[in-house]
């Protein structure tokens, strides 16, 4: 049979107890959307190579080699 005893607390990480600071790797809107809630946020932009062809992506890499 359970018993309802209050469990101990769970430690928090202290990933979580400090300062958040994002690097958003793509879409703007995220980082837009943590700048309003004063989060430090690094806007890197990028997008798949050859736009996301795989054929032409293939192709650029062999041009890499």
């Amino acid at each position: 049979m359970p018993t309802n005893k209050p469990q101990p607390p769970v430690p928090t990480p202290s990933l979580l107890t400090r300062p958040v600071k994002v690097i958003n790797v793509g879409l703007e809107r995220f980082a837009t959307e943590l700048e309003g809630q004063s989060v430090p946020v690094v806007q890197v932009e990028w997008a798949p190579p050859a736009g996301g062809n795989a054929k032409l992506a293939a192709l650029l890499a062999k041009l890499g080699s």
